[in-house]
């Protein structure tokens, strides 16, 4: 009886050991920066953190993601890169509703006005500096004498959110919106730095070109308070109607993960909630893979492999 009675503590210690280290089920969002977080999940689960996971091809529908957390069953367990507000239901129903999905410390994600470095160095620094004349001047590419800033691509709600902007903070007279598809953008950005000419564009954090190019962002922008924006872009008359007058609001990005993991792997889940992201360093691994065309794997890999002590303090 003392024989079977061992046996039968062994297998369930045994069987509940292998519960305990069961594989880790990443999502694929289809933004580089998120591809490039999930791989680097994997990678110290897969190395340092001594468990399995796999990042799970087109597991990118963020709805399936949220629920298959929720569920706690393994099809899902880990949301890379959540976006707040942006997604707000999500976060409401899961993890300040049902409780079923957890969060780490997250990293900020800006949207700001930017210049070169050499143009800050010019004097280009404020909105207050966009609102003199020769500084507007200086950014004129078709002699109309207005100044150009790119605002972003044609169907981007941003484009015409900073068109609101300009407009509230009575820049109009000085300075028109070049709107064009972000690849042509680019091309323009890589030329003017190469040539150090004058160019005003509407970017965010984190990004690939943070890493590439030494920017400065145009600051000055007054504090948000309540009623400093009242957006209404999708009237008719939307430029007329809608006021932006104050700086934007950052985004708070988050690792999300499935609470089941606190049961199912709990190293796994320690890390996910402790991992704290640098936005800084995501431009790079977006610089990488996104930019350089590298594999997301062997990025992920080769930059946990060189920061041993900061992947320490994830797990520990």
């Amino acid at each position: 009886m003392l024989k079977k009675n061992l046996l039968a503590a062994a297998l369930i210690l045994s069987a509940s050991t292998a519960q305990a280290q069961e594989k880790v089920a990443i999502s694929d969002l289809s933004w580089t920066g998120a591809k490039a977080i999930g791989h680097v999940l994997a990678a110290v689960i897969n190395g340092p953190l001594g468990s399995e996971a796999e990042v799970i091809d087109g597991m990118s529908q963020q709805a399936i993601i949220a629920e298959g957390m929720d569920k706690g069953d393994g099809s899902v367990d880990v949301y890379t890169d959540m976006w707040m507000p942006n997604q707000q239901a999500i976060w409401d129903k899961y993890i300040e509703g049902s409780k079923s999905v957890a969060a780490n410390e997250p990293y900020q994600g800006t949207q700001m006005m930017y210049v070169p470095a050499y143009m800050a160095e010019k004097g280009v620094e404020s909105f207050e500096d966009l609102a003199k004349p020769e500084v507007a001047a200086m950014f004129d590419k078709d002699g109309n004498g207005k100044g150009e800033y790119w605002a972003g691509a044609a169907d981007w709600k941003s484009t015409k959110m900073w068109q609101v902007k300009f407009k509230s903070y009575e820049l109009g007279e000085l300075w028109e919106p070049e709107i064009v598809p972000q690849d042509t953008f680019l091309a323009q950005l890589k030329g003017a730095i190469a040539g150090e000419e004058p160019i005003l564009f509407y970017y965010w954090t984190p990004e690939w070109i943070h890493a590439a190019y030494d920017l400065s962002p145009v600051t000055g922008e007054a504090p948000r308070t309540d009623g400093c924006e009242d957006l209404a872009l999708d009237q008719e008359d939307w430029l007329e109607v809608s006021t932006f007058n104050c700086e934007n609001k950052d985004a708070s990005i988050y690792v999300a993960y499935s609470r089941s993991l606190e049961d199912r792997n709990p190293a796994a889940a320690k890390f996910l909630s402790q991992v704290k992201l640098d936005p800084s360093v995501v431009n790079q691994w977006i610089l990488n893979i996104g930019r350089d065309g590298e594999d997301p794997q062997d990025v992920a890999e080769a930059w946990v492999e060189e920061n041993a002590d900061v992947v320490k303090g994830w797990i520990e």
